[in-house]
């Protein structure tokens, strides 16, 4: 069972950003497979390399948009995206000196980050977004 189930309460109502939130959760939800299996520590980097990647494309693709279209909350959401990278670099680094220890510990946090960041900050500007015509 995935330790984070995509439904409705997730949708930012703009299908880009919904389709990019689904591959962000499939990541979590690729590494708590792993965890399951005995096999986090083995992956933890790949993931959180392609975690780090993924996620500032997709920052950069809602940025642009909130930036194009005048988004009234886009400095506080910008910085929580920058709070984010910085902190999957740390957990980056840390796993590099540390062996892959860190796992639970990533998880919770990213789990945790994802949904809360999707629905209390995303959610806000899907609305907007839709009122300037992005579905």
């Amino acid at each position: 069972m995935a330790l984070v189930a995509w439904n409705e309460t997730y949708s930012v109502k703009v299908r880009q950003f919904d389709d990019q939130h689904r591959k962000l959760i499939d990541l979590v939800n690729k590494l708590h497979d792993a965890m399951k299996n005995g096999k986090g520590s083995q992956i933890l980097s790949d993931v959180l390399a392609s975690l780090a990647a993924y996620a500032q494309a997709h920052f950069s693709d809602e940025e642009r948009l909130m930036r194009i279209h005048g988004y009234p909350g886009f400095l506080p959401h910008k910085k929580a995206h920058d709070q984010l990278v910085a902190q999957v670099r740390y957990f980056q680094r840390q796993a590099e000196t540390d062996g892959n220890t860190i796992t639970l510990g990533v998880m919770i946090f990213l789990k945790d980050w994802l949904v809360q960041h999707i629905q209390g900050e995303d959610v806000k500007y899907g609305p907007f977004m839709n009122g300037k015509g992005i579905a």
